[in-house]
């Protein structure tokens, strides 16, 4: 995917996933979190930048668990993993930062713990669907955002229609830190979103999927 700049790719996890037949990462013969564990590990290995791990419904020991092996598998790498919400999970599993929805802990607590913690490196991501939320993230302290749904996806079907390629270009435009485009973004459209000026993608099937 040729592009003047190395974009952002994130890949963000789905283990029931693994569950469908229509998902041809599927492997019935292997729990879910085995499965799972495969795909990040290919993910890796493939050059993504990020994975966020999100397994909301998974209790607190498993997910840990799962991170702290998220974590190990990159070691010597330049992956990056993240933890949606659970910024606990994160913490004890020593990952790279944490990825916060509309229901998370408040994005101005976080970054006043990152603040007084001295953990600087920790990584605070929001997910915005609205151009004033996203300018609200980057004045909370965010480090990055996801935008979106930019196109059709039934996963981000709760979020209303979705926000278009326009929307990202002036998201992108308004706001001085990284805006990762998301919602149905595939192989085909993923050049329009960097254009527009995201300066990556994230998004489940588009990685997931192609794992074998």
């Amino acid at each position: 995917m040729p592009h003047e700049r190395k974009p952002v790719l994130c890949y963000v996890t789905d283990r029931h996933a693994f569950e469908r037949a229509n998902s041809p990462a599927a492997n019935f013969a292997a729990p879910p979190i085995q499965s799972l564990r495969a795909a990040i590990q290919s993910a890796v290995a493939a050059g993504v930048s990020w994975i966020q791990i999100r397994e909301k419904d998974l209790e607190a020991r498993v997910l840990t668990q799962l991170v702290r092996m998220a974590v190990g598998d990159t070691q010597g790498t330049s992956a990056r993993i993240l933890v949606n919400d659970r910024l606990d999970v994160a913490l004890a599993a020593d990952a790279a930062g944490i990825h916060l929805g509309e229901k998370s802990l408040p994005l101005e607590a976080v970054a006043e713990w990152r603040r007084r913690s001295g953990k600087t490196d920790f990584q605070i991501g929001v997910s915005c669907h609205s151009l004033e939320a996203a300018l609200a993230a980057e004045r909370g302290g965010a480090d990055y955002i996801f935008f979106g749904p930019v196109f059709a996806t039934p996963s981000k079907a709760a979020f209303g229609s979705p926000q278009g390629i326009e929307h990202l270009r002036a998201v992108c435009a308004a706001v001085g830190i990284p805006a990762l485009a998301i919602g149905g973004v595939n192989l085909e459209n993923t050049r329009a979103c960097l254009d527009a000026g995201a300066a990556g993608v994230a998004a489940i099937r588009l990685f997931q999927d192609a794992i074998e």
